[in-house]
């Protein structure tokens, strides 16, 4: 069964791959930016009202970021969410510009002609009122921000950084930023089978303490509390699970036992999550330090074949629906040849999809246990959306996503929709 989904034109053909980078607002309005990897463009960000289905440009990431474009490699992405609190949406950049060194891509060490090396991310808050950005901090030691979260009631920010894995605390009340120092050995600025580690994408808030957790390659939870000056792994508890297969945490191409994403359950007071490479979703409650394995969620395809998903991180488009019972999952499902998936053996060290993949919408119903794979997701046209790591849910009952598609005779990034699918109960 196919779902029929529509693409909309932001008018920057060039955008590259973006990951998260999308949320709705309070008023139904959807902002997003779409990452650029040019050193005489940042990323660019826009505002989606569905009413009218216009979209608005915002700004590029360099100049809201208060610098000068030109003059150093520019803010070429945001790897985070929005997210919002006194009519101000928080969010933070990245650079989308890499070195190619030893077969990875890395953060430049050697500027391209009439450039300085990458300043560093920023935290930033934009005034929903004023449309009027500020930069609130500068991630130090010229880091980007891979990930971030926010306890709205503390008005605390959570960031770990790329390439090195910094874990850095920015009170938003009193404009302070504290910097913890790595969580990870040498994270992913390491050597693959020495120090190497990729990072956790998806930090977790427990509204009802304040403490934040987040997880490592090697399978630990970590968590930590604005009063503290520690971060500490969570003993009895950790994702080394058999049923997340097995890894070798020095080494890239996975997310290792790291979780994927994860979000917060206000009803059960539980976080749910998924496990990346395998799809499987899972409950965290943190006050009896246990994980409790859901269900497998990844595509029918993929169930039936009993194979790991072929994006070797996983996939991001992971939410909550508003009901607060429902998870939706836009995740890959194996394109199939003489009854076989393409797949692509070069890949399978880097976190890239390894064959062509087709996109399936997933709900996970929480009470009743209930999955449901409704179908891939196709154009009018008959072509199909990929690279999709993003996710948001409109208040005019279609979900959104950033997605590789074509139009116009060429390649590009942008903003998707479609219909979201009956919520009768089972």
């Amino acid at each position: 069964m196919a779902i029929i989904a529509k693409r909309y034109d932001s008018g920057f053909p060039s955008a590259d791959d973006t990951f998260n980078s999308l949320s709705t607002t309070r008023d139904g309005k959807l902002f997003y930016i779409l990452t650029s990897k040019q050193l005489d463009r940042g990323g660019q960000m826009y505002v989606f009202d569905p009413q009218t289905e216009s979209i608005q440009w915002i700004g590029d990431l360099t100049e809201l970021c208060g610098e000068e474009l030109g003059k150093a490699i520019p803010q070429g992405k945001s790897h985070v969410r929005f997210f919002e609190a006194d009519n101000k949406l928080y969010f933070a950049t990245h650079t989308g510009y890499y070195q190619l060194i030893d077969g990875m891509f890395r953060m430049p060490v050697s500027a391209p002609e009439g450039y300085a090396l990458y300043p560093g991310g920023h935290i930033l808050s934009y005034d929903l009122n004023t449309g009027v950005s500020e930069s609130l901090a500068r991630i130090p030691n010229q880091e980007g921000v891979l990930s971030m979260t926010m306890d709205l009631q503390r008005r605390q920010i959570y960031v770990i950084t790329w390439p090195s894995g910094q874990f850095i605390h920015y009170d938003v009340n009193n404009r302070s930023l504290k910097n913890l120092g790595k969580i990870s050995h040498n994270g992913e600025a390491g050597a693959p089978g020495e120090d190497f580690r990729v990072l956790c994408r998806s930090l977790v808030v427990d509204p009802r303490t304040g403490w934040v957790y987040f997880s490592i390659a090697d399978g630990d939870i970590l968590g930590y509390h604005p009063d503290n000056d520690a971060i500490t792994p969570l003993e009895g508890v950790d994702l080394r699970l058999d049923y997340f297969g097995q890894y070798d945490p020095t080494r890239p191409g996975s997310m290792g036992y790291n979780w994927r994403k994860i979000c917060w359950h206000e009803k059960e007071n539980v976080a749910y999550g998924v496990h990346g490479r395998s799809g499987y979703l899972f409950r965290f409650d943190p006050s009896q330090k246990k994980i409790d394995l859901v269900e497998r969620i990844t595509s029918q395809p993929s169930r039936r074949m009993g194979m790991f998903d072929q994006f070797g991180y996983g996939y991001l488009g992971f939410i909550l629906g508003p009901d607060q019972e429902t998870i939706y999952y836009l995740t890959g499902g194996p394109r199939l040849s003489v009854g076989k998936h393409l797949y692509d053996a070069a890949h399978k060290n880097k976190g890239a999809a390894h064959g062509l993949e087709n996109l399936h919408l997933i709900t996970f119903h929480l009470p009743s246990g209930t999955y449901t794979d409704h179908g891939y997701i196709v154009f009018d046209d008959g072509t199909v959306p990929t690279q999709v790591n993003s996710i948001a849910i409109g208040k005019d009952r279609r979900i959104y996503a950033l997605a590789r598609f074509g139009q116009e005779g060429q390649t590009c990034m942008d903003l998707i929709s479609l219909p979201m699918p009956d919520q009768r109960k089972p």
